[in-house]
């Protein structure tokens, strides 16, 4: 399993995901989850992949192969974010079609989720959820933030707080408090993670750190969350019985 999720602001955009993968209990490893397109003054695209790790790399390695190979149409060639998404979907497809008959006589399905966003220039910043059959929905004023994989634990602590006025710095905050709720409630997510915050108009990637075991700033941030909401807690009123 996985968490990644993808957060649209006024200012900006957040990403972040974690790095487990595991195929049984006694078979856990660690693999980055975050891609990024770059061209500074022209595009940041960034992607975030949740589900079947083969077919996940193999979507991302198509898209590469296609830009390497200037391949038309390509992620460098997209005119708007819109493009972009279904470039990405046509890529799942591609690779469904390739790999789902076979997967489909072993009882397995094709599984590969992602969450995409970024800016190309001369167009805001947009960010997508794109679905396993090639689908996908596009974050609004009302839904500001979009989840793949292990969501529910980190969910809550981004609908107290983010809205679209949020702050880049608040929003990242936000995010790394709902990584922290999401491991201390699931052994199927977590570190190290990789989070980046992207201004908007900048058209670079400027704001990228990696968390990983130990953690200063993580630990510390996690330690005073959990301290916070104790101490909340113990001043709520009582039940008048």
């Amino acid at each position: 399993m996985t968490y990644c999720t993808g957060i649209m602001l006024d200012t900006g955009l957040v990403f972040a995901s974690d790095s487990r993968t595991h195929a049984g209990v006694d078979n856990i490893a660690r693999f980055c989850k975050m891609t990024v397109f770059e061209r500074i003054g022209d595009r940041v695209i960034v992607l975030l992949s949740s589900g079947n790790l083969a077919g996940t790399q193999a979507v991302i390695s198509l898209l590469k192969q296609r830009n390497d190979k200037n391949e038309v149409p390509n992620l460098w060639g997209a005119e708007s974010m819109f493009d972009v998404a279904n470039l990405v979907s046509d890529a799942v497809r591609d690779i469904d079609r390739r790999d789902g008959q076979h997967l489909a006589a072993s009882a397995i399905s094709f599984n590969a989720s992602f969450i995409l966003g970024g800016q190309i220039a001369g167009e805001l910043p947009r960010l997508f959820r794109l679905y396993a059959q090639g689908n996908f929905i596009e974050a609004s004023m009302e839904t500001p933030y979009l989840q793949t994989g292990e969501t529910k634990y980190g969910k809550p602590v981004l609908d107290r707080v983010i809205t679209r006025s949020t702050s880049l710095n608040d929003a990242a905050k936000c995010v790394l408090v709902s990584f922290d709720s999401t491991m201390c409630s699931n052994l199927s997510v977590g570190m190290p993670i990789d989070l980046i915050c992207y201004q908007r108009d900048s058209l670079e990637v400027r704001m990228r750190r990696r968390f990983d075991v130990g953690d200063t700033y993580f630990s510390e941030l996690g330690k005073q969350w959990t301290e916070g909401t104790r101490q909340v807690f113990s001043h709520l009123p009582n039940l008048d019985w």
